[in-house]
């Protein structure tokens, strides 16, 4: 007799308790609730490791040891109120212009420096690191992990060949995922007011806070972001600044001497790097310079360029054609052997192209045909392998909508342009930098900043660092924060 399928929901309700029984419960410290997980906390402390050192390799460490040992100093110190006081806890300030702050499980917290300039007191600092300190106590990735593996959706990411090349561990990409993923409104809910918990049980005023998501705000109104950012991966749960305005005033009602120290802070972010380091890719139109990887490429005039610290990218006008360079390991030091690899182990079905040598770089050059996961229909893609060094390759990938037409003649010859940067001058560009100056009248900020002669932001964006209206009048003796213009040595 052939037995009746089980209504869906039975399927799925059994399922659910198949995987209760296997994964078990883990109590969450901060409701003290008892949970179904998917991820243990062993799990938890070795995905934040791995994804630890794949931050720092993505990102890098921002070369400043006294705002690293300050921005540890206030991180540790709210870790110890917090509900997991004793975690190896880790706080790193990145270097990366993004305004963003992010959290990996087992207590590894990131800030970059791209969001320090827009703070304007340690006690706002104190509310953001408060913040990602509580999407950990709460677990909120290990959550976000077992409703993706639920759903039956993966979390890693990576190259399209990344057998053959790739940027990081296995185990390293599905932690980076984890930077991409959006926190829903209730955590988001709960990270607030674990923020503004934490931060008066640590003796900071809490109601600095709201001028962080007013900030915030305004920085996302002013020009795009690329991601990661805060409020992309932590959405406004609902009019945030006005409900974090409520919690702040509720907890800290009735305590006095509650930190706030902001002209300390300010002084402090005195030098910091502002916008994009030149020293990790610059553009003069349509020429790329790299000094750090030293080499210069020629990307197709009237593309649109993107620029991050994992990739190059170049996109044609209508969107018909992308090509995207990035830095890949690779364990084959021939560009030939690591296409052949490819198409042995069947990555790529197809490949028609050459070796050869660009600019004194090995190189291979040519089209492959890949397999859609997606679709499950192929297509062809341009792909050039070029050796930079042992156990390295600039890859490129190049996606067209018409393959074999004029883009992929731009593309391929604009590969071709890639040769190595020798030019000293070019070699150590000077970033733009905040630089803070005392006023030494009252008078509009708009109208002081056009004392300040060549500056290396716009007005907007320097009211916005400095949480202030270009109209609204400055006092004497205020501390303000201008930005000093990149620029190529001579």
């Amino acid at each position: 007799m052939t037995p009746k399928l089980a209504p869906r929901r039975a399927v799925f309700l059994a399922l659910i308790s198949l995987l209760g029984f296997l994964a078990g419960c883990a109590t969450n410290p901060v409701t003290g609730r008892r949970e179904i997980s998917l991820v243990s906390q062993g799990q938890e402390l070795q995905l934040g490791k791995e994804g630890h050192a794949a931050v720092l390799q993505e990102y890098g460490v921002y070369e400043d040891p006294a705002l690293q040992a300050y921005v540890n100093q206030v991180g540790q110190s709210l870790a110890r109120v917090s509900h997991l006081p004793d975690l190896a806890w880790t706080f790193t300030l990145i270097d990366d212009p993004a305004v963003n702050a992010f959290a990996l499980p087992g207590g590894y917290i990131y800030i970059t420096r791209g969001i320090l300039v827009d703070l304007n007191s340690e006690a706002q600092l104190a509310g953001v690191l408060g913040h990602e300190i509580g999407h950990v106590t709460a677990r909120h990735s290990a959550q976000q992990i077992t409703k993706q593996q639920l759903a039956g959706l993966g979390l890693a990411v990576g190259s399209i060949f990344s057998e053959t090349l790739a940027r990081h561990s296995q185990a390293a990409q599905q932690a980076l995922g984890l930077l991409f993923l959006k926190y829903g409104r209730d955590d988001e809910n709960q990270a607030d007011e674990l923020g503004v918990r934490y931060s008066v049980l640590d003796n900071y005023d809490a109601r600095e806070m709201p001028a962080t998501y007013r900030t915030l705000k305004r920085v996302s109104d002013a020009s795009g972001q690329r991601l990661p950012t805060f409020l992309s991966t932590h959405p406004d749960p609902g009019d945030r600044e006005t409900r974090v305005t409520a919690l702040a005033k509720e907890t800290v009602d009735g305590k006095t001497g509650l930190i706030i120290r902001g002209r300390d802070f300010v002084q402090r972010t005195d030098g910091v790097v502002y916008g994009r380091d030149p020293k990790n890719g610059y553009f003069e139109g349509a020429h790329y310079y790299h000094p750090s990887l030293r080499f210069q490429l020629e990307l197709p005039a009237s593309w649109k360029y993107i620029d991050t610290n994992s990739a190059l990218g170049a996109v044609e006008a209508n969107q018909k054609a992308q090509l995207v360079m990035s830095m890949v390991k690779s364990q084959i030091d021939s560009p030939e052997s690591a296409v052949n690899q490819l198409v042995q182990s069947g990555q790529v079905s197809g490949a028609e192209g050459r070796s050869e040598t660009i600019n004194g770089y090995p190189a291979w050059v040519g089209r492959v045909r890949v397999a859609s996961q997606q679709t499950g229909t192929s297509q062809v893609l341009v792909l050039a392998l070029v050796r930079r060094e042992a156990g390295q390759m600039f890859q490129f990938v190049g996606q067209n909508t018409t393959p074999g037409d004029d883009n992929d003649a731009r593309m391929i010859q604009s590969i071709r342009t890639l040769r190595p940067l020798t030019d000293g001058s070019r070699l150590n560009p000077l970033p733009a930098r905040l630089k803070v100056v005392r006023v030494t009248q009252s008078m509009a900020l708009a109208d002081f900043l056009k004392t300040q002669g060549t500056l290396g932001a716009t007005p907007e964006e320097i009211a916005i660092a400095n949480d202030l209206d270009l109209g609204e009048s400055v006092a004497a003796g205020t501390l303000v924060k201008i930005v000093t213009p990149a620029r190529i040595r001579s």
